[in-house]
């Protein structure tokens, strides 16, 4: 057996759930048997993410704001993967509906999780943490800088389960993600990512939009690895307290992305060059996994190439279906 099919039979909450990550975690937990609880309040998630009529998920709609609705969705729970936020875009528009789901909801389920004394609680944060890092790859312990609300909020989540770890004994986990892409990234979600963007402009054989220069760098990250990632640090005894990267280890520019892309839909098109982006001012990132690969046994199984294919693929059963 698996470590993550020790989640079998277990009762595990998924707060943003009905999310792109969080859907596909989801999807996951029901595959090894787990008994599932979404809470979500479907600001950018979406019910249609998830399976319909499955008799072991049970879905809440509402927010981690609601501190009594926390404390009711989390009691029994055997794991908490605390997925649930306002991204990027929203958090920069809006950093006081940032500070309230992010870092206030956050507080809330920690206080709940204490009080339902539940096994394991994994925090989702992200590699926008590090801002523009002195070297590369990414170490966890390297400087933080926080360019955003969002990496603001994010970082807070991070040491409050940091004190709750240590104060209380409670054990949780951390992972910060890196650049997730994947089936589940609706490209008609105007919060979806870089890669679902460019895939519905190849598609429709126009021109991917590219910020700036398009020699920016990120390490993108494909679904099925985060959601391994995750899971397997809501059970192993070496993850209680930690923090991961997860990420591919490997830099690709927005450059790279835009021609593989293109490639891969078979599309004759040039990308096009618009004004960099206000909310997105890291030049460069790649992050180092040779901690979760030491500690968890963790390595990514999909290369970009191999995970854009598989993305594309999606892509073209989920058009297929919608316009059956």
């Amino acid at each position: 057996m698996s470590q993550i099919e020790r989640l079998a039979n277990e009762r595990v909450i998924v707060t943003g759930g009905a999310g792109f990550v969080g859907s596909n975690v989801v999807r996951r937990l029901l595959s090894i048997g787990a008994s599932v609880v979404v809470l979500d309040d479907f600001y950018t998630g979406s019910e249609a993410n998830l399976p319909s009529g499955h008799p072991d998920l049970e879905i809440v709609r509402g927010s981690v704001t609601d501190y009594d609705l926390v404390r009711k969705v989390v009691s029994g729970a055997g794991a908490v993967l605390h997925l649930a936020a306002r991204n990027i875009i929203v958090s920069t528009r809006n950093p006081r509906e940032d500070y309230e789901v992010n870092i206030g909801g956050t507080l809330n389920v920690l206080l709940a999780v204490r009080e339902a004394r539940v096994k394991r609680t994994v925090y989702s944060s992200s590699a926008s943490v590090y801002g523009n890092p002195r070297y590369l790859p990414i170490n966890e312990d390297d400087a933080t800088n926080m360019l955003s609300p969002y990496a603001v909020s994010k970082f807070a989540g991070e040491n409050y389960c940091k004190a709750f770890y240590e104060s209380y004994g409670l054990s949780t986990a951390v992972v910060r993600y890196s650049n997730v892409y994947g089936e589940a990234q609706r490209p008609d979600n105007p919060y979806c990512g870089v890669i679902a963007k460019f895939f519905q402009s190849a598609m429709a054989g126009e021109a991917p939009r590219i910020h700036g220069d398009g020699e920016q760098t990120r390490d993108f990250t494909y679904v099925d690895d985060v959601v391994e990632a995750t899971l397997l640090a809501s059970v192993s005894e070496k993850a209680e307290g930690q923090v991961y990267n997860v990420g591919t280890g490997r830099e690709t520019t927005i450059n790279q992305l835009a021609r593989t892309i293109i490639q891969v839909t078979g599309s004759n098109i040039e990308p096009e060059y618009i004004d960099r982006r206000d909310i997105d001012n890291i030049r460069r990132r790649v992050v180092n996994i040779e901690k979760i690969r030491r500690e968890l046994r963790w390595v990514p199984s999909f290369t970009i190439e191999k995970g854009l294919r598989r993305t594309y693929e999606w892509l073209v059963e989920a058009s297929k279906g919608a316009s059956q």
